[in-house]
Order: structure tokens, then C-alpha cells, then sequence
């Protein structure tokens, strides 16, 4: 990434994205305290967000709901359209960031084709529906134990069925979040941005045609990681690599992710969530070696996202995530952004940045020649060897681009660079198959392996 494009990027605010997003802050505000309560100037957002919607396919639905839930009449079809409009609205804030990014750093996109819809299993969707829309009648002020628990019943038989697994997952992290701060009520400031995004997201999945389908075009070929973002919850963990993709049959190469997730508990963290993952052995081992992957049959989403099958994976040859960045990552196809995906904090770019330096502060920046790029830390995970440390010590970041708190801001995947005069490369997959830094793995071995002594707790009982 060149400086001037940084420039462009970190420049003046797209024009109406602040408009738009203060729209979605006051929709998020009526669901605080609930559709049954607005009152008047709650009222007036819901109204206001319909009204800028109005030109839109779905205006006249969006001002029938809100005139509705504004009256006191609030039935769930127009929850789930004023959940529609609140989606369209950022997924528009969406489209603009991420055209201006791919114009800065000249991204080629492929273009998006809506797959067809499928049947979903309609009493567990229903059922997730009245949950969601008995949340947003209630407010998130009004939210007890017994409301966030009653979705539970609801979400087991969801994980019992692989389709509906997405959303099972999510709805889990909403009602876990709900449980650990009821009575809501009781809290100093409700984080009421997240739940709203989580809410609309479940709401709008529950819908004919949310869930992704099930197959997608089989594909063979090579696959050169790029870095792992390692996603976790106090209840799941997710692996999501991102990667180059080249066709067996000699087409584009093209920008892909897969991703390999598992249940867990929050007693579960550092290294050892790796060995929540070890049903995909050829995937972890690729990450810790730096390892292309020889795919057969494997199927990719519309969306870039492969459905990762470890038994349709070979190992190949050695495959360095730098270089692979440097001659193919300028021009891989990058793949089209599902409708429901559409929203600026899942703007996630892989791009490869060099020739910058670390001005000193506390916060963590990359300077190129004068364009400055913010670096977040926070997101290191601490199933890996990368350290702010490191990333000040770097020289060349592969890092995903994220638009984050109204500005854009670089998650390292992987750095380059030297410290204490020797050149050092850490990447985020270095551990996927234990920690190599001695000290971690020393303290590691002294504190027991919690994955090890679970599933030896679990057998005992399921043996009684």
C-alpha cells in the first residue's frame, strides 16, 4: 500500500456516512428502551430512518411499520421491517467505505449473484423470531434472566441441525451477553450499538433466503494462506484464514477465507483453544509451517468463503505469506459481499503494507511518508506470538483493513521485522500446533492443558 493511498484513505469522511450512521444511533436508542415505550422523540427516529429510506424498494413498508410501532401497535412484521431498514441503511454506509477502499488500493471486485432461496425449518425460526421481537417490545432496559433464557431451548435444537449452526451460534452470544448483564436495568450504559447489530443480524437470518445456502461451486486447485484472524467468544472460537486462490483449470487467482470454529467455555483461552480445532489437522498444520494447501472438490461460496474440508486438502510445498503477498495479493479478484454482510464493521481487507515507520506514542501508528495508518492491537490474539512489541519493531505488516469508530484502522496478521538486530517474522497461525516460544510453552506445561482435563471430565460422566 502506498503512502498516497493510505492518504486518500485516512483523509475527509465519505460524504452522508455520518448522516446515515446517527440515523442507525437513534433507531438503536428506540431499542434501549423498547418499541412499547418510545415515546416522542424515539417516535421521530424510527420515522427518521424510514423517511430517508423512502425512495428505496422498501420505503413504503419501513413508514407503514414505523407509523405502527409509533401508535402502539407493534406486530412482528414490522420489527423485522424496521430491522430490514436499519440493515439497508448501514449496508449502504458499507458499499461506500469499501468502494472508496478498493479505488484507493485498486482492488478488483467480482460482482454479486444471488443464489436461490431455499426452505428453512420453519417452526425453529419462528420460534427464533418471537424471541428477537418480544427483546425489541421489551428494550434492553427490560431484559431479566428469564427473557435472555428463553431463547435456550429454541437454540439447542438449532445446534443439533449443521444448517441452522451460523445462527445458533449467534443467537448464543447474544443471550450469554444478556444473561451476564441482567437485569439490564441495573447497567450504567447498555452497549447498545453491538446488541442492535446482533439483534437485526439474527432477525434478518431467521428470514426466507437469510441463511447461506448450503452448497457452492466446487473447486480445485492451490490455496496460499495469507494470515489467520482468530475470532473468540466466551462460547466459540473461530480460525478464519484468509488466502489466495488459484484454479486448478488456469483462471483469475481470487482473494478466499475458510474458517474452522468449535464450541467452548471461557475457561478456555491462549494456546489452548488451538486444540479446539484439531478436526482439521491439514488446515493447522499449513498455518504453523507456512504450507500451501493442494484442494480438491471443495466448496466456495459466492461470498469467497471456501467450506473447509479437511479430508479434501493435501499439504503442499513451502509457501511464504510475505511473498505470496507480494506477487499475488495486488491482483487476486476479490469476492463479492453477501446482502446481510454488508455492514462496516465486517470490512475486513487483506492488504500487505511496507516501507513505513513507527513514530513513538502509545498508540500504535505506521507512517508512510507522512500518510498515517492506525494500527490496532487490541486484536492481537493471544493464541499467537505477535505482540505490540513486535508490530512497533516491524518493517512489513500483512494486515486486514477494518473501518472501525468512524475511522480506518490496520489488524496485523503478520509482521517483519528485526529486533535486537535479528530479523523476526511472527504470524498469528505460528502456535496452530503448540507455542514455539519457550516460555509460553514452559508456562503452558505448568498450568495443564484445560482442553485435556474438560473432555476427560466429560467422559467421566457421560460413563456414569
Amino acid at each position: 500500500m502506498l503512502s498516497v493511498q493510505v492518504a486518500e484513505l485516512t483523509g475527509e469522511p465519505l460524504k452522508g456516512v455520518n448522516e446515515a450512521l446517527d440515523l442507525v444511533t437513534g433507531f438503536d436508542d428506540a431499542l434501549v428502551n423498547g418499541f412499547a415505550r418510545l415515546g416522542e422523540e424515539r417516535a421521530a427516529a424510527l420515522t427518521a430512518l424510514a423517511g430517508a429510506m423512502a425512495a428505496t424498494p422498501v420505503g413504503g413498508r419501513l413508514g407503514e411499520a414505523a407509523g405502527k410501532v409509533a401508535a402502539g401497535s407493534v406486530a412482528e412484521e414490522h420489527v423485522t421491517a424496521l430491522a430490514g431498514g436499519r440493515t439497508a441503511l448501514l449496508g449502504a454506509v458499507h458499499d461506500a467505505l469499501l468502494g472508496s477502499l478498493d479505488a484507493a488500493i485498486g482492488r478488483t471486485r467480482a460482482s454479486w449473484e444471488e443464489p436461490p432461496v431455499t426452505a428453512e425449518s420453519d417452526n425453529l425460526l419462528s420460534g427464533c423470531r418471537s424471541w428477537l421481537s418480544e427483546l425489541a417490545i421489551t428494550g434492553w432496559r427490560g431484559v431479566d434472566h428469564d427473557l435472555a433464557a428463553a431463547v435456550d431451548q429454541t437454540m439447542e435444537a438449532l445446534l443439533a441441525e449443521p444448517r441452522l449452526r451460523r445462527l445458533a451460534v449467534l443467537l448464543d452470544g447474544l443471550a450469554t451477553e444478556l444473561r451476564a448483564s441482567s437485569p439490564v436495568a441495573a447497567m450504567e450504559k447498555v452497549p447498545a450499538r453491538r446488541w442492535a447489530d446482533l439483534w437485526a443480524r439474527a432477525l434478518l437470518l431467521t428470514q426466507a433466503g437469510g441463511l447461506p445456502p448450503a452448497a457452492g461451486e466446487p473447486v480445485s486447485g492451490r490455496l496460499l494462506p495469507l494470515g489467520v484472524d482468530v475470532h473468540e467468544h466466551a462460547t466459540a472460537v473461530q480460525a478464519q484464514v484468509h488466502a489466495i486462490f488459484e484454479p486448478a483449470d488456469g483462471g483469475p487467482c481470487r482473494l478466499v477465507r475458510t474458517s474452522v470454529a468449535a464450541m467452548k467455555v471461557d475457561t478456555i483461552v491462549g494456546t489452548a483453544v488451538w486444540r479446539l480445532l484439531t478436526g482439521s489437522p491439514v488446515l493447522l498444520k499449513a498455518l504453523a509451517n507456512h504450507l500451501s494447501l493442494d484442494i480438491k472438490d471443495m466448496p466456495l461460496l459466492n461470498s469467497g468463503d471456501l467450506v473447509w474440508h479437511d479430508d479434501r486438502a493435501a499439504l503442499g510445498d513451502l509457501a511464504d505469506p510475505f511473498a505470496t503477498a507480494r506477487i499475488q495479493l495486488g491482483g487476486a479478484l476479490a469476492p463479492a459481499v453477501p446482502p446481510l454482510d454488508r455492514h462496516p464493521v465486517r470490512i475486513a481487507e487483506p492488504v500487505l503494507v511496507e516501507g513505513y515507520t513507527v513514530p513513538k506514542g502509545e498508540e500504535v501508528v505506521f507512517d508512510l511518508d507522512g500518510a498515517r495508518l492506525t494500527v490496532d492491537v487490541e486484536r492481537l490474539p493471544t493464541c499467537g506470538p505477535l505482540t505490540p512489541e513486535l508490530v512497533r519493531g516491524s518493517e512489513s505488516c500483512i494486515g486486514l483493513v477494518r473501518w472501525d469508530g468512524g475511522r480506518w484502522l490496520l489488524q496485523p496478521l503478520a509482521v517483519q521485522g528485526t529486533v535486537k538486530k535479528k530479523p523476526v517474522t511472527a504470524h498469528n497461525g505460528d502456535w496452530a500446533e503448540g507455542a514455539t516460544d519457550p516460555k509460553v510453552a514452559k508456562a503452558e506445561a505448568r498450568n495443564g492443558d484445560a482442553v485435556a482435563v474438560l473432555r476427560e471430565r466429560a467422559g467421566r460422566l457421560l460413563r456414569k
